[in-house]
């Protein structure tokens, strides 16, 4: 089992469900008392939430760079960084570093094709949804993407921020976030990207018509097959 490097804290409320993803596939894969070998890096948000407000890429970038530095050098076979937006930054992070890097738009993409799904929803940050980094990244395996309008774009980043990264699940938001789906599925989207780690302490399975692609479990799933590949 190869050891797995977390850097998460962005924020913690969604690390925590990689932690327990993680160890709870690896138990169903190989039973008994196993756990996953895994060291878990937790940043403070408020410093790297900052950065992105100022749109301070670069020095985002070096931070978690720094980070993953020190996961390799304390025994991690490959980086998981345990949240969408922060995959602007990987270029910055891989040139710190002399392992892998599994990227979360890949692992879905992946799952999205498994699928047959030609269009996708995609919900996220405002920086996911608006800019390409991690769009491209879907679209390159010929995916079609479709997001929110602008007023449904920012609202979809406040509860995020101000909301869910705190913990704070309401259920006005919640039903917020199933109108935007709607509107999504309305424009032909065949399924949702779930496109924040933290989304999906909110959104769940039954709350839309077609399927969610919630990139916290299919991340963290990807991360158990790589520990575990031969």
């Amino acid at each position: 089992m190869k050891t797995i490097g977390l850097i998460g804290g962005m924020s913690w409320e969604s690390s925590v469900e990689y932690y327990r993803i993680i160890n709870e596939m690896v138990k169903e894969k190989l039973g008994g008392l196993h756990s996953a070998k895994c060291l878990l890096y937790s940043v403070d948000f408020d410093e790297i939430e900052r950065y992105q407000a100022e749109g301070d890429w670069e020095s985002a970038g070096k931070a978690l760079g720094e980070v993953a530095a020190s996961l390799e050098k304390a025994g991690a076979e490959f980086i998981v960084i345990c949240t969408n937006t922060m995959h602007k930054v990987i270029d910055y992070i891989e040139a710190r570093i002399n392992i892998p890097v599994l990227h979360i738009a890949d692992a879905t993409a992946n799952q999205i094709q498994r699928s047959n799904i030609k269009t996708v929803g995609l919900l996220g940050t405002k920086y996911t949804m608006e800019q390409d980094f991690y769009k491209s990244r879907i679209k390159s395996t010929g995916i079609n993407v479709l997001v929110p309008d602008k007023e449904e774009r920012n609202y979809v980043n406040k509860v995020i921020y101000e909301e869910l990264c705190l913990g704070q699940i309401e259920q006005s938001s919640k039903n917020y976030y199933k109108t935007v789906i709607q509107h999504l599925v309305d424009e032909g989207a065949e399924g949702i990207i779930l496109g924040c780690t933290e989304i999906g302490l909110l959104v769940k399975p039954e709350d839309s018509k077609v399927p969610l692609f919630d990139t916290t479990v299919i991340h963290a799933i990807e991360a158990v097959n790589t520990a575990l590949k031969k």
